[in-house]
């Protein structure tokens, strides 16, 4: 199945190795160590874009993170900890599934570049 981000369907073979097109998404802002750097695909944005639904690309740095809506990320490579301002620390790795819920704030860290598919509620 080839990609086609024009489909009716809007899709990608393969998100880890996805070649792109990039779009360049910019550094994490307020870092707290390293020069994170984000780069995307967006598949699909709704009307007052909700619901939203992409590819990203991460890559080694730590930042202070807030979620702002609810948000399900598939990761498909890479490594990184997300820790909870509780506490909790959330290990991600290829196959990781993880659900943000809208409001989750705590600190990321990008150990080695990732990418995700995600869906922001």
């Amino acid at each position: 199945m080839p990609n086609n981000l024009n489909s009716t369907a809007p899709h990608i073979e393969a998100p880890a190795t996805y070649a792109g097109p990039l779009k360049d998404w910019g550094h994490q802002p307020d870092p707290i160590s390293g020069n994170s750097k984000s780069d995307g695909v967006l598949l699909w944005k709704g009307p007052g874009g909700q619901p939203e639904s992409g590819l990203w690309q991460c890559t080694p740095g730590t930042w202070p993170l807030s979620i702002p809506r609810d948000e399900l990320c598939h990761f498909v490579s890479g490594h990184a900890t997300y820790t909870h301002e509780s506490g909790e620390v959330i290990e991600v790795t290829a196959g990781t599934v993880v659900l943000f819920p809208s409001g989750w704030t705590g600190i990321c860290t990008v150990h080695e570049t990732m990418r995700n598919v995600y869906m922001l509620a």
